[in-house]
């Protein structure tokens, strides 16, 4: 396992660097333009770097890309602090553009999709990853939370006190940004919706995980590699409404 792919410790994320990197390498080859948005810590962007690719990186959290760059390694990677917005004023085009957990975090994801569309070549693709917003984690997991933060009542603030004793910083091995919550929750149909609404067809679907990384089964998942790689491999048998994310690759629609 390379280095950059060890930065991502859970299978699950490791299936979606390799639905990425598959998507991408099926279709071109190295030296293909590649435009990582919302790029955080650059872990993508950077493994995509090391296949050969010429990859520009843009996130808006200088923090993520203060991160991305000290650890860069590849000349053909670079990083930007930069929207989208201001990228397409540029005209650049490119061969892939990879919006990769993202688009939950954003008020109004068809606008940003309306961009990528204008950045990507005729040809191209973009790849979306997103949780399942109906999926387990999601329901079980990062709404209630949510929920019980928005009340602020004493679930919320014993929540606050157990993160703290356990080290947890608010920040992941994927973004150093400041905020990263949910602010979209996303089924099958919606994307199906979102696509067609923006010009794109979905033309490759995968599945992420099921229950790994749902409490209390993360407690046990996360120091047992290969029961993560087995709820990945469940999550592939079940239907697409158990997933708990979504890997998609997207054609402008002609």
């Amino acid at each position: 396992m390379s280095e950059i792919t060890q930065e991502y410790n859970r299978a699950a994320d490791q299936k979606r660097l390799q639905f990425i990197t598959d998507a991408v390498s099926s279709r071109f080859a190295p030296g293909a333009s590649i435009l990582d948005v919302g790029c955080g810590n650059g872990v993508i962007s950077r493994h995509l770097g090391g296949k050969g690719f010429q990859v520009l990186g843009i996130d808006v959290s200088p923090q993520s890309i203060a991160r991305a760059n000290e650890l860069n390694r590849n000349a053909n990677t670079r990083f930007e602090v930069k929207s989208a917005e201001e990228l397409v004023a540029s005209g650049a085009l490119f061969d892939v553009v990879i919006c990769s957990e993202v688009l939950e975090h954003l008020q109004d994801p068809d606008a940003l999709l309306r961009v990528l569309y204008q950045s990507l070549k005729d040809d191209g693709i973009l790849i979306v990853t997103v949780p399942n917003g109906n999926g387990p984690r999601e329901l079980l997991v990062t709404r209630p939370v949510l929920a019980m933060r928005e009340s602020n009542g004493w679930a919320w603030k014993l929540i606050v006190k157990l993160k703290k004793s356990m080290g947890y910083s608010g920040t992941t091995v994927q973004s150093a940004a400041d905020n990263l919550d949910h602010v979209q929750f996303f089924s099958r149909n919606d994307l199906q919706r979102m696509s067609a609404g923006n010009r794109f067809r979905i033309v490759r679907f995968g599945k992420a995980n099921f229950l790994e990384d749902v409490f209390p089964f993360s407690f046990i998942t996360k120091k047992l590699p290969a029961l993560q790689r087995l709820d990945c491999k469940i999550a592939d048998l079940l239907p697409a409404g158990m997933t708990g994310g979504f890997f998609t690759v997207w054609e402008k629609h002609k």
